[in-house]
């Protein structure tokens, strides 16, 4: 359906068992490069199509993430302040599909990365 797309109620019913497929006897956190703007959409659709949100109010943002491990101000955390070895390299589309990539790739960048490093200028 890429044409059309999908249902919403079945979108999210798949997403639902996609997130709990992956995170078997784990909560999942909802991670996003800033995730105060993505939440919304995503909880109201939850909460509007299934009458719940799998990740109940579990959120991570990555912007904050990155400010708070370098110490950074928060107009440091935009893409093009932040330091180039953490992007992802792909090109900002605003699918989704390519968000939730880009996005997934920044966060392993940071997660990945060896503290003893010196913060990025």
């Amino acid at each position: 359906m890429k044409e059309t797309g999908s249902e919403p109620a079945g979108a999210m019913q798949d997403l639902e068992n996609w997130i709990n497929d992956v995170s078997v006897d784990k909560r999942p956190v909802f991670t996003a490069f800033n995730a105060t703007f993505d939440w919304m959409f995503v909880t109201y659709y939850f909460h509007r199509f299934l009458g719940r949100n799998p990740f109940r109010i579990s959120r991570l943002d990555i912007k904050a993430y990155y400010m708070g491990k370098f110490g950074t101000t928060w107009a440091g955390t935009a893409k093009n302040n932040m330091d180039k070895k953490f992007l992802s390299g792909r090109k900002h589309t605003h699918n989704a599909l390519d968000d939730a990539i880009e996005q997934a790739k920044i966060f392993r960048k940071l997660l990945e990365y060896d503290s003893k490093h010196a913060p990025p200028a």
